[in-house]
């Protein structure tokens, strides 16, 4: 595993009764991975007090010690915290001690003396692990609270500044309109506006605008007295009363009927609901917190939403980045749907090759977040391997008669291939841009490539110039 694809933080305990060898080997993997921290211990007891008053991701241990052995750490270890990664050394292997500790959960096994790269290969999977066990926790924590505000995953400055616009937007209760594209994320970018606010222990109302018929859509939003239409048995209270001191969602607003947003703006304006069937007016207490993948200029300019109605949903903006605009973010996106999709299936835990995250990287994903996340569904049901090749991915894609092999061996060449020449393109034109800060004519005259053919390169992959422009 390569330093880039190892996750960024954490903490590991090293346990070993030769407190020199524990020292040594903890000096040598921070030198591989500089920002975990590593703790040492030398002995069992110890150990286990400091996982009770610690938080660490990966546990690397010796199995023979004196007192609290490796193997009966790891157990109480577990018991402490199940999302713990254990790797387990001895320098008495053999295939029953591996067997034996592995059942008993440990992730993997090492024997001493310690070939350096595999130990590296080895632990920089369990950090891996480790963060995406955590992550996972925190993650079904936050789903039965409400909030799916950390499923808005990755470091790269597109996520960044989402991250601010969010913090910036969620401090205050004005009406939001959130824009982006089909399956970019926005009901979730809404959602942790709603969790970061004052309006956090309030319900979270979301309407799915174009869901409900047209008919029926004012009813649903203000609700309806008895007898307002045929079939009103009783009265109903509507969505915005069900969403009173919290936050209503109103998804694809540039879809609802122009009869239901004069109705809309009354109730932005006036703070109040006017059920169907009555003129008697309910003061209600929402944020009102709208998201589209439509032009609204476009349609405002054809007569199909109103401005007015505009003005007062636009007070504050989130746009919400698409996928090919932060592809750096793919490769750990990816593999915490793997993670999270093994999970559901209840099937042992797959992983991407660095072949296919690069080969995923390259993807255009007009689908955006919601695209990567069928794909993962689909390659983690077809691939009865552990590991999953850009060629297997490559050949699903492209609709082969059969369910493509997957696991050991090699790729075709013409698949292997192609996915080398792709991630070989988008590295070299993002340093090329980098270098001439997204100069077309000066990229094409150091790269000896003629401009049209560069720009053809850059269309093909969805690349953008401007984001390599200084200022």
């Amino acid at each position: 595993m390569s330093l880039a694809s190892t996750p960024c933080c954490g903490s590991v305990l090293v346990v070993d009764d030769e407190r020199v060898f524990a020292v040594g080997l903890a000096r040598l993997l921070s030198t591989q991975f500089p920002d975990w921290t590593f703790d040492v211990r030398c002995s069992g007891e110890e150990a286990l007090s400091a996982i009770v008053h610690g938080d660490y991701a990966v546990l690397v241990t010796d199995l023979r010690m004196p007192g609290l052995s490796g193997q009966t750490l790891m157990q109480e270890a577990l018991a402490q915290d199940p999302a713990l990664t254990v790797i387990m050394l001895t320098a008495f292997g053999s295939v029953e001690t591996a067997v034996a500790a592995l059942k008993q959960g440990a992730y993997d096994f090492l024997t001493k003396p310690i070939d350096q790269e595999h130990l590296f290969r080895v632990v920089g999977k369990a950090m891996e692990r480790g963060v995406l066990l955590r992550e996972n926790g925190r993650l079904r924590q936050k789903a039965a609270d409400g909030d799916l505000g950390p499923m808005l995953i990755g470091k790269s400055p597109a996520m960044q500044r989402l991250r601010k616009s969010i913090a910036a937007v969620a401090a205050s209760d004005y009406t939001v309109l959130i824009r982006g594209e089909s399956g970019t994320g926005k009901e979730l970018v809404a959602r942790a506006v709603q969790s970061l606010s004052q309006r956090a222990d309030g319900p979270f109302i979301l309407v799915n605008c174009p869901a409900i018929p047209d008919a029926l859509l004012e009813s649903e939003l203000f609700g309806h007295v008895k007898g307002a239409f045929t079939g009103a048995d009783r009265n109903r209270k509507g969505l915005f009363m069900a969403a009173d001191k919290g936050t209503i969602l109103l998804d694809e607003i540039g879809d609802i009927p122009a009869s239901v947003q004069s109705k809309l703006l009354r109730v932005i304006q006036e703070g109040e609901v006017r059920p169907v069937g009555t003129n008697e007016a309910q003061r209600v207490n929402v944020r009102i917190v709208a998201s589209t993948n439509r032009n609204l200029e476009a349609k405002i300019a054809d007569g199909s939403f109103r401005e007015d109605l505009y003005f007062r949903l636009n007070v504050l903006t989130i746009n919400v980045p698409p996928l090919r605009e932060r592809i750096e973010d793919i490769p750990h996106i990816a593999s915490h749907f793997l993670f999270r999709v093994c999970n559901e299936l209840g099937v042992p835990e797959k992983e991407f090759s660095n072949e296919a995250l690069s080969y995923l990287s390259c993807r255009p994903w007009p689908g955006n977040v919601r695209e990567l996340l069928n794909l993962v569904r689909r390659v983690a049901v077809f691939c009865p391997g552990e590991r999953i090749e850009g060629a297997f991915i490559h050949r699903m894609e492209h609709g082969a008669d059969t369910e493509p092999e997957c696991g050991a061996g090699f790729s075709p060449y013409k698949d292997a291939k192609q996915v080398a020449v792709d991630e070989f393109t988008r590295s070299y034109v993002h340093r090329l841009l980098e270098h001439t800060h997204g100069n077309i004519s000066e990229a094409a005259r150091l790269s000896g490539v003629e401009r049209f053919t560069l720009q053809k390169i850059l269309k093909r992959m969805h690349i953008d110039t401007a984001d390599y422009r200084r200022g």
